[in-house]
């Protein structure tokens, strides 16, 4: 009897001890929902209203994700093909590569521009500047952040000109540029020839709802189970 009366306590404890985690894990999972849903509110509005310049160097300290990530900008300026950067990439159109090109501003600064996808075959021709015009531009498109270090499994190697995230303060540091923009931008469609730009992904899973029901649903098996073995014990008794 007092062994089945500690093991009774043990497991009633066990269920307290998950009971709060499942609840604290539930309503981490609200807060995380409403997070999402104010960042999908947030981004669509941005990508949908209208362009505005693009924040140029004295506004660069007060630039952040939360403020300025995926703005409708636009910016002017001149490229510098021999300049270009190609970084893999695989998207709905396949794999290949962002043409990232810099391009230098009336002030003398640079802000690198993703001008979009080319196949792998197209390579050559990318690298040499071949998509990427050598005159006054003015390009739209979404502000995004620097990705530094490389991908998942490779890192960048900015000795070899070989990228596997758009860094851009590397890029620049590898070409001597500067001063260099923390943001680039994601040039829009521009009619069906390469690169191909517009496909950046501005749609986010958001399954933390569904996250949240799990969560909650366990914490009231919890309840249940304690319920069921303190119902059990006192019919023993």
């Amino acid at each position: 009897m007092a062994r089945r009366r500690i093991f009774t306590f043990l497991f009633l404890l066990l269920t307290a001890v998950a009971f709060v985690g499942f609840v604290a894990l539930g309503v981490w999972q609200v807060k995380r929902l409403a997070w999402k849903e104010d960042l999908i509110a947030r981004v669509d509005a941005r990508v949908h209203a209208e362009a505005v310049i693009a924040p140029s160097q004295p506004d660069w300290p007060s630039v952040s994700e939360d403020s300025h990530e995926y703005l409708h900008v636009s910016v002017s300026g001149q490229y510098r093909p021999g300049a270009v950067a190609l970084v893999s990439a695989a998207t709905q159109a396949g794999q290949g590569y962002w043409v990232m090109a810099p391009l230098q501003r009336a002030d003398g600064s640079w802000v690198y521009v993703n001008q979009g996808f080319v196949p792998q075959e197209k390579r050559g021709a990318a690298q040499s500047g071949g998509y990427t015009l050598a005159e006054p531009v003015t390009v739209t498109g979404l502000l995004r952040f620097s990705h530094p270090g490389g991908g998942v499994f490779r890192d960048n190697v900015p000795a070899e000109n070989r990228w596997y995230s758009r860094d851009v303060q590397a890029m620049a540091e590898h070409q001597g540029l500067s001063p260099v923009a923390p943001y680039f931008v994601d040039a829009q469609a521009a009619g069906s020839e390469l690169p191909v730009g517009g496909l950046t992904v501005i749609q986010f899973r958001n399954n933390h709802r569904v996250y949240a029901i799990t969560w909650f649903a366990l914490a009231f098996g919890m309840l249940l189970a304690a319920w069921l073995v303190l119902r059990d014990s006192r019919r023993t008794r």
